[in-house]
């Protein structure tokens, strides 16, 4: 067998993307059966809580114990897919901690395979809803195979746009969502506002960053590195700053007050916006990556101001915000991508054995963009 780190690379890559609709009308390949013996299906399992940043080969392990029959493995009306791409996002890590009755999403399983939105093609169909190479997205289990028997939350990817199918976990995925979707719920924007836009570079911020431009909004911007705040400014932020080298608290000071807050750190930056929020802001609460791998989150030591300022905090969960707002968003942002009005950077980690190591990656701020576990070619 080849060496899966031969035959995908080791390297990550990463990629502003530049729409060629020309080069992505080749129908997918799929396997000849006739001739195939059972395959390996590597997974990435959980291993258990960490006590910080979750360890490759500690917290997560990559095995390949297990194998497929491609052709033969009983499907019991549901379907086979073949994993092409998975989402890395940093909610991941809340995932990894004691159940808490009172939370949404269940914690992952010691010994079961981490999951997360996924791409895949569809190899074998007993579901008169899917075909044989129908392109497909959900919640996937992190392996190279998956029966699905519940088709319940599968959906197929018309991509009529004819746009990179990893875009389905990012812009066009649940991020995208997750920025959309809380923008037009609870941002209450009028024209000349300010917003303020932590982790801008990434796969929610920026979006909410090109969203808020769009909505004839002053953007300030934050990032983590000097190629990451190049990104942010190439989108249409009006102020870009290097959190780790400007200090947050001036740079609020002279280009604020701020009406809309989209927080996706927590902590300092949480402080720095409250101290400079205008009367009747709304924060909106979509991440604190700052305190997931602390035993000590910081302080935040001036929440008085949401009475003084009469903030609103509009914390959420993009899940609830689906009814209203998901076709829409199908309906309208491929679109954008492929015109190039909407922007993004993947940041594409190949082979399924380094995608524990893409979880820390992105724990430790190293990505620019979209985190993508590229899992197989078609």
């Amino acid at each position: 067998m080849v060496d899966r780190r031969k035959r995908l690379g080791l390297l990550d890559t990463l990629r502003l993307v530049v729409w060629r609709p020309e080069a992505h009308f080749c129908r997918p390949s799929l396997p000849d059966f006739s001739v195939m013996a059972p395959v390996i299906n590597g997974r990435v399992l959980y291993n258990g809580i960490p006590s910080g940043f979750p360890i490759p080969g500690k917290t997560t392990i990559y095995d390949e114990s297990e194998t497929i029959d491609l052709e033969n493995e009983l499907l019991h009306g549901g379907i086979l897919v073949k994993i092409l791409d998975l989402s890395i996002d940093p909610y991941m890590r809340h995932k990894m901690q004691k159940h808490n009755p009172l939370d949404y999403f269940p914690m992952f399983e010691v010994g079961e395979p981490l999951t997360n939105f996924g791409v895949g093609i569809v190899l074998r169909s007993e579901n008169a809803a899917f075909k044989t190479g129908d392109h497909v997205t959900s919640i996937f289990p992190f392996q190279e195979y998956v029966i699905v028997r519940d088709t319940q939350q599968i959906r197929v990817l018309d991509n009529k746009e004819n746009i990179p199918l990893s875009a389905y976990l990012g812009v066009c995925g649940m991020p995208g969502q997750t920025a959309h979707h809380a923008w037009l719920e609870f941002s209450h924007a009028k024209k000349g506002d300010v917003a303020f836009v932590t982790a801008a570079s990434g796969a929610v911020g920026a979006v909410v960053v090109q969203l808020a431009k769009s909505h004839g909004l002053k953007v300030i911007a934050s990032a983590g590195s000097d190629e990451k705040v190049d990104f942010v400014r190439s989108i249409g932020a009006d102020v870009a700053f290097n959190y780790k080298t400007t200090n947050t608290n001036d740079v609020l000071a002279k280009e604020g007050p701020i009406n809309v807050y989209w927080d996706n750190v927590g902590g300092e930056p949480l402080e720095a916006a409250l101290e400079y929020a205008a009367q009747g802001a709304h924060f909106i609460i979509c991440g604190h990556i700052s305190n997931y791998n602390t035993t000590e989150p910081y302080n935040v030591k001036n929440m008085q101001n949401l009475i003084w300022r009469q903030v609103t905090l509009h914390g959420f969960l993009v899940t609830e915000l689906w009814a209203k707002y998901l076709e829409d968003f199908y309906k309208t942002m491929p679109a954008l991508v492929a015109s190039g009005d909407m922007k993004y950077m993947e940041h594409r980690v190949k082979g399924l054995e380094n995608a524990g190591q893409a979880l820390l990656d992105v724990m430790n701020g190293r990505n620019i963009g979209k985190m993508v576990v590229v899992v197989a070619d078609e």
